[in-house]
């Protein structure tokens, strides 16, 4: 492979389509202020670089990145771009990872808005997150310990799997479908409305008038914290194992709780079936 090591870049295209290189301990920065270091490449080794310049990796393919940076000014990072992985990096720019495929992101921190917008199929595995509007319209997500807090999280994502995580994130998961969470912590409100085949295993859902609007909806020994007016208008089959404070008007379904505050059935159409005890 072609290296490039202790360098600046600055310039407009710096790296444009490259094929084969390694890339260490190198600047994107600088007064010339260019744009697209290394738009249309492949076959790309990234070590320990500093990105303070915007769209550097857009449209590329077979990516590597590890121990590197990106600052807030490095906005839209990765568009368009397939087979990447990242690994011990910071990702601070807004718009990070648009329209990408078959990413693996591990021990990254990542403080992005807007982030994770269209992508198909992300392994993302012990890393944090700041962000609004999170990983919307994605599939195939599959993330394991994984923290986030930020806004309107998941929202129109498909097929995917969470375990071990820790998300504090209003309203989070609306109108995802076929997702399955696992031994997780879940904080915010307004939690997963209009989402379709989607099930919680061994969480903690914390939050006012969660899982309204639903289909196929799950829920197996989850504890529910704070939260009221639940499962309104939403077909659903729970377990739970906390007192819940209220419930309102399941529309179909069978609903276990220990202990309620109060059942509200004013809607004819609420044919949910609560067994308290």
């Amino acid at each position: 492979m072609k290296k490039y090591e202790n360098m600046i870049f600055d310039q407009e295209r710096a790296l444009y389509g490259e094929d084969g290189i390694e890339v260490t301990n190198c600047r994107f920065d600088g007064p010339a202020d260019g744009e697209s270091a290394l738009k249309e490449s492949r076959n790309i080794r990234i070590r320990d670089c500093y990105f303070n310049l915007r769209y550097p990796f857009w449209h590329d393919t077979n990516l590597e990145i590890e121990g590197s940076e990106m600052t807030e000014n490095c906005r839209a990072s990765l568009w368009y771009t397939e087979h990447v992985t990242i690994r011990n990096t910071k990702m601070h720019g807004i718009k990070a990872l648009r329209e990408c495929a078959d990413v693996t992101i591990e021990n990254t921190d990542i403080i992005s808005p807007e982030f994770g917008w269209s992508v198909r199929g992300i392994n993302m595995k012990n890393s944090s997150a700041e962000s609004e509007y999170f990983m919307m319209r994605s599939e195939n997500l599959h993330f394991d310990n994984v923290t986030l807090k930020g806004k309107y999280s998941f929202q129109y994502i498909e097929d995917s799997v969470f375990e071990n995580c820790n998300f504090d994130t209003k309203d989070a998961f609306w109108h995802a479908k076929n997702v399955v969470v696992r031994n997780s912590v879940i904080k915010g409100e307004y939690l997963a409305w209009y989402c379709e085949n989607v099930t919680f295993e061994n969480c903690t859902l914390i939050g006012t008038q969660p899982l309204c609007y639903c289909k196929g909806l799950k829920l197996i020994n989850c504890r529910m914290e704070e939260t009221d007016l639940c499962f309104e208008k939403s077909e659903v089959d729970a377990t739970l194992t906390t007192k819940v404070i209220s419930i309102k008007n399941p529309r179909k379904g069978r609903i276990e709780v220990p202990e309620l505050g109060k059942l509200i059935m004013d809607d004819p159409e609420a044919a949910g079936e609560v067994v308290v005890g």
